[in-house]
């Protein structure tokens, strides 16, 4: 439970948000006052449901604690594409007086489109969101790349975020279609699980069924250290994964070597000094050349030390690729790529968008994905 002091403080920014969109929005609405008296109850309703999903984890009882998530969360992300939609509406009124523009009519309809607009968004991310992940195919160019290993194939999830929303129907179904690819390898880059190993044991339990001729290899990610990472790498470990803690695993495909190698979180020194992210560790006791290095790193931003260290390519996730508007724009402020394939010097970066979602059932213009990546020759 977060201190009393912050609990005040973020209640009070979250009224003001409220107010503010019922301020700028209902009374410019082309209804009757029954609607507007509606819309204030929504808002109020809004205001006590946001932090009550957020504040979920804390309530034992079930089914009550998953109910309040539900709510909460989508009420959350309801708010947030209202708030964004309100700020568009005034900067547009505001653009309108400048040339004599601005009229009843346009002050009217844009209220109107404000919360249409955001139950249509909130709407289409939900079933994006419940939706099981589609399949996204990379083709990662390697230079020199030995014939034995044209087309190894890697099968990437990652952020699955299995928690109050998220449980093992939603896992089961990634979990198929992952089998369904029939990859050489599985790589999971993290984030997981919100809550604990009693709470969500149940629920991971399918991870134990991936298959793969390599098998099926994990990293931590930042909500680890948020759920107990220790108890999860435990855990994981015991479904069949292979925890790869700064550490790497020599592979024989077809008679050619391919080393794998995995990094804790980028901010796991922050739980745990003993588990400081370390491409360099990683490799620490690897032979001097094998074909393909490959890094699976949860954070993009390990990039320039994996660079740094001499790996080929770096599988990552985090990002979610913002998850929904207008967040996207927010992660270039944290993180050096969003989704998709990057170089950094002879670096291949692949970030994913996440499998599963984080906080609202809501994903807009970023689309979750189960990835499969092929190795290929470089061209020419």
């Amino acid at each position: 439970m977060p201190p009393r002091n912050t609990i005040i403080v973020v209640s009070s920014i979250l009224a003001l948000l409220h107010a503010y969109i019922g301020w700028r929005v209902l009374p410019d609405l082309p209804l009757d006052s029954s609607i507007r008296i509606a819309g204030i109850l929504f808002l109020v309703a809004s205001f006590a449901l946001v932090p009550a999903g957020l504040l979920s984890r804390a309530v034992k009882r079930q089914p009550l604690s998953d109910r309040l998530a539900w709510a909460g969360l989508l009420a959350l992300g309801m708010f947030s594409s209202l708030l964004v939609l309100t700020i568009l509406r005034d900067v547009i009124l505001l653009a309108a007086f400048v040339p004599g523009a601005y009229s009843t009519a346009l002050a009217n309809w844009t209220a109107a489109a404000v919360p249409a607009l955001a139950g249509l968004v909130t709407v289409i991310g939900l079933i994006n969101a419940r939706r099981v992940a589609k399949v996204v195919d990379v083709d990662v160019p390697i230079s020199n790349l030995p014939a034995a290993l044209h087309g190894f194939t890697i099968a990437q999830i990652s952020d699955i975020h299995i928690g109050p929303t998220i449980k093992r129907g939603y896992l089961d179904a990634i979990v198929n279609v992952v089998n369904g690819l029939e990859a050489d390898l599985i790589a999971v880059t993290g984030d997981l699980v919100d809550g604990s190993v009693d709470r969500l044991a149940s629920h991971t339990a399918p991870l134990g069924n991936l298959i793969a001729k390599h098998g099926a290899y994990f990293v931590t990610g930042n909500h680890e250290y948020y759920s107990n990472a220790h108890a999860w790498i435990a855990e994981v470990r015991r479904l069949g994964l292979t925890v790869l803690m700064n550490q790497h695993v020599l592979l024989t495909h077809q008679g050619v070597s391919l080393l794998v190698a995995g990094i804790t979180d980028y901010t796991a020194h922050l739980f745990d000094a003993s588990h400081r992210s370390d491409p360099h560790a990683a490799l620490a006791g690897a032979p001097g050349h094998v074909a393909v290095k490959i890094l699976l790193a949860h954070q993009p931003r390990s990039a320039n030390a994996a660079a740094d260290a001499g790996f080929d390519l770096q599988l990552s996730g985090h990002t979610h690729g913002g998850q929904f508007f207008p967040w996207n724009f927010f992660v270039p402020m944290q993180q050096p790529y969003t989704a998709g394939l990057h170089r950094l010097r002879r670096l291949w970066v692949y970030t994913s968008r996440g499998t599963g979602y984080w906080g609202p059932p809501k994903r807009f213009g970023a689309p979750s994905e189960i990835t499969r990546l092929r190795l290929v020759p470089t061209s020419g």
